[in-house]
């Protein structure tokens, strides 16, 4: 029996055994014991949420936990310690194993190493990264050269001239959307592309499966790394790796001092775009079926489709190789629906393979973070299995969310299927090769 088997055998019969305290606990300490039971459940949904994240969102969701659990213990400590020790300790133990059971390695095909790779670093991304892990000279310990991306030079100019001059490998070490400038250029030429996670939040690493914590790390994808292809996806022909967001936060992201206070420029932007007299966002789109709507708030189309709106893994991308976009549209979009009616929907998604949007202006839009204005009429297409990427074996190799359950019943669900040593869902395709999920 494999770890990832026991760890996700433990999951489920601590969660099991966790479920008969808390069932016992309600009905020997009624009506105390119900107030225990949420405690703990909610403890449980806040500390699963926070091993998941990073930063103040794993702060807040572990000490939620810890609170809740601690409200447990003060309820029932008095009337029964073993039975509340047994329920605090199985809880946390399920956690542990479930974390263990869901954590994600794929198994890339090997690939041969380039012979003259060039890393591409701005200095002043993600804060100075590049200077603090000294990857420079990291790089060249590597037999990768490293070349400074300096204040006016052109990404793009540096990238193709290295290219002429011989490099057969190319990595970034900045934001996104420097990440799509130089994948965009391996993809046109066929070469070997390598994520070294130097920027702010690296959205990009993450759903790669690079590790966002091993900045160094990353370089070993030119050294030992194993390779898979990943869609790329454009808009009116230019490359992005993320998403286009059209609308509220692409209209906030145009202010003046929305990098100092995003939140309040968000906020700020909402009277002018839709409150009364507002001039409101004129992108007409047309959805799933055909059909001709207006969007009310904003539009979000992405390389492959995130997850949205859930409690695990929102915000990331379990795939990245799909060879759809993913569409979203936040507002109320007018229009006549299939059946004749006025359609008045806040949230809808969807995929597919291109998308398009109108306006009689032009379109204020934040690609992969950064801030543009693009002309009308906008064309999204995807480019399936565009790039190949290198990934360092030390690394995870698939996003964190394609793995992660959708729900409760999903988690026991998959759960049940790693206990009995079954890969329970589709992973990264290793360019026409097959890849295989580590259970061990």
């Amino acid at each position: 029996m494999t770890r990832k088997q026991l760890a996700a055998g433990l999951a489920l019969a601590l969660g099991a055994a966790t479920f008969v305290l808390a069932a016992t606990a309600t009905v020997k300490e009624f009506p105390r014991g119900v107030f225990v039971v949420a405690c703990v459940t909610l403890a449980l949904a806040a500390g699963w949420y926070g091993i998941r994240r990073r930063g103040v969102a794993r702060t807040v969701a572990v000490a939620a936990s810890v609170l809740l659990l601690a409200v447990a213990v003060v309820l029932l400590i008095g009337r029964d310690p073993l039975l509340t020790v047994s329920i605090v300790a199985a809880c946390g133990l399920t956690l542990t194993a479930a974390r263990s059971a869901f954590r994600i390695h794929v198994d890339l095909p090997e690939a041969p190493r380039p012979s003259r790779p060039v890393l591409f670093y701005n200095p002043r991304s993600g804060g100075g990264k590049a200077a603090a892990f000294d990857l420079p000279e990291q790089a060249r310990n590597r037999g990768i050269e490293p070349i400074e991306l300096t204040p006016g030079t052109d990404l793009e100019v540096l990238v193709r001239d290295a290219v002429a001059n011989g490099a057969d490998g190319l990595a970034m070490a900045g934001g996104d959307g420097s990440q799509a400038v130089v994948a965009a250029i391996a993809a046109e030429h066929g070469l070997p592309y390598a994520c070294v996670p130097a920027g702010t939040r690296n959205h990009f690493a993450l759903d790669l499966g690079v590790d966002r914590d091993d900045v160094v790390g990353a370089l070993d994808a030119f050294v030992d790394g194993g390779e898979r292809v990943v869609d790329l996806a454009d808009v009116n022909g230019r490359v992005f790796v993320n998403n286009v967001s059209l609308g509220l936060y692409a209209e906030a992201v145009q202010r003046h001092g929305y990098r100092d206070a995003k939140l309040r420029t968000i906020m700020d932007t909402v009277p002018d775009a839709l409150g009364p007299g507002g001039s409101g966002l004129d992108l007409q789109w047309s959805g799933q079926g055909g059909h001709e709507h207006r969007s009310g708030a904003a539009i979000l189309v992405s390389n492959n489709r995130y997850r949205l709106g859930r409690a695990v893994g929102s915000g990331t991308r379990p795939r990245i190789d799909d060879g759809l976009l993913g569409i979203t549209v936040v507002g109320a979009p007018r229009g006549r629906g299939e059946n004749g009616g006025r359609m008045q929907r806040p949230w809808r998604e969807w995929t597919a393979p291109s998308f398009d949007v109108r306006s009689d202006t032009p379109i204020a839009a934040g690609i992969d973070g950064e801030a543009v204005t693009l002309e009308a009429p906008l064309h999204f297409h995807i480019r399936p299995a565009a790039l190949r990427v290198r990934i360092a074996h030390d690394h995870p190799g698939a996003s964190p969310s394609a793995l992660e359950p959708e729900g409760l019943w999903d988690s026991v669900r998959i759960l049940g299927r790693l206990a009995a040593g079954h890969d329970p869902r589709p992973l990264p395709s290793g360019g026409g090769r097959a890849v295989r999920v580590e259970l061990g």
